[in-house]
């Protein structure tokens, strides 16, 4: 009887070691992302980003093309909203394209290589691959890597774990939290082509901003445009020390524009001023010496002294010589639905 407990013993032993044998460790699964990203000729992946920042979560459905070695098209739409903007790469530089609006902007930019982007591929790579404390659980089909995060403006999300396929390494969520471990950015992946061919026009300018046009019509802003009025919006987010001394309203052309000063060891001003469609069939994009930035609900045009953004038919700045570029990112990501009693 004691033999058969001792052979039984040693075949569980055996399983054991040769099931061990079969797994593969975090080295090998790291250089295995990494050779996936570096060998591949690019992809299209499509996505919904669920964001839980403010009171109401907001969801965005993300379109991603990657043709390498600088192709992006990242296309960002908000059906809620009726919200739709695209960041565009291709050999003429970097553009952020606001279809609904006709209008474009044109970056001297090293965009995505200037921060992680939570929807790029390569980018969740180099995530775990740069983290030398990343923590790594393997479950049947999945692997799962737990690392810090490389956002440049927003050090209030420290925390992300990713999830691949074991099948064919494609992404399969992101989880982004906070300090105390909030879910606060959610990615789900739907859809992962890798190695997927594109057309000559796929990355052009005129064309994409076409296209995009014909999900969210720019005719369906034009009515929304004549509503001059439009609800002020104050950060909820605060810089201690800086507070609001003045509010003033300027009739424009458009409408009007409304300049809220914040004064203080960190000063700023805040305008808000509502935008028309632009009229000329094609424009021409606007050059910006700055970056694109995700707000999350929309694409900023960040400088080292301002930030610019649009939601709806208002336009949005924050203009400083004393804010850091991760300030003025924080503080706009906090404009969202507050208005000011009056």
């Amino acid at each position: 009887m004691k033999r058969k407990w001792v052979i039984l013993f040693a075949s569980l032993i055996l399983m054991l070691i040769l099931t061990a044998c079969g797994a593969k460790s975090q080295e090998d699964v790291l250089k295995d992302l990494n050779a996936k990203a570096e060998s591949m000729n690019g992809y299209k992946l499509d996505a919904k980003m669920t964001l839980t920042m403010g009171a109401d979560a907001q969801e965005y459905q993300i379109e991603v093309w990657h043709n390498k070695p600088e192709e992006y098209r990242v296309h960002m739409k908000n059906a809620e909203r009726e919200q739709s903007q695209m960041i565009l790469r291709n050999k003429e530089g970097v553009y952020v394209l606001t279809p609904a609006l006709n209008k474009s902007f044109k970056f001297q930019s090293d965009w995505p290589k200037n921060s992680s982007q939570p929807y790029l591929f390569e980018s969740l790579v180099q995530d775990v691959v740069e983290d030398e404390e990343a923590k790594f659980t393997e479950t049947e089909e999945h692997y799962v890597f737990e690392t810090k995060t490389r956002y440049q403006y927003n050090k209030m999300l420290p925390i992300q774990e990713i999830t691949f396929n074991k099948k064919d390494l494609a992404p399969l969520k992101l989880e982004v939290m906070d300090q105390d471990r909030n879910v606060k950015l959610t990615v789900e992946f739907s859809k992962v082509e890798f190695d997927a061919k594109f057309d000559e026009g796929s990355f052009d300018l005129n064309r994409n901003m076409t296209s995009a046009q014909m999900e969210v019509p720019v005719t369906s802003n034009q009515e929304e445009s004549l509503d001059y009025d439009f609800t002020v919006k104050v950060p909820t987010e605060e810089i201690p020390g800086t507070n609001l001394v003045d509010e003033e309203e300027v009739a424009t052309q458009n409408g009007k524009r409304v300049i809220l000063t914040y004064d203080g060891e960190k000063s700023f001003t805040l305008m808000q001023e509502h935008v028309t469609v632009a009229e000329t069939a094609l424009m021409s994009p606007t050059p910006v010496k700055g970056d694109p930035v995700d707000l999350g609900f929309t694409i900023g045009a960040l400088t080292d002294y301002s930030l610019t953004w649009t939601e709806g038919n208002v336009e949005y700045m924050i203009a400083s010589n004393d804010l850091t570029r991760e300030e003025m990112v924080m503080l706009a990501k906090s404009v969202q639905g507050v208005a000011i009693e009056k």
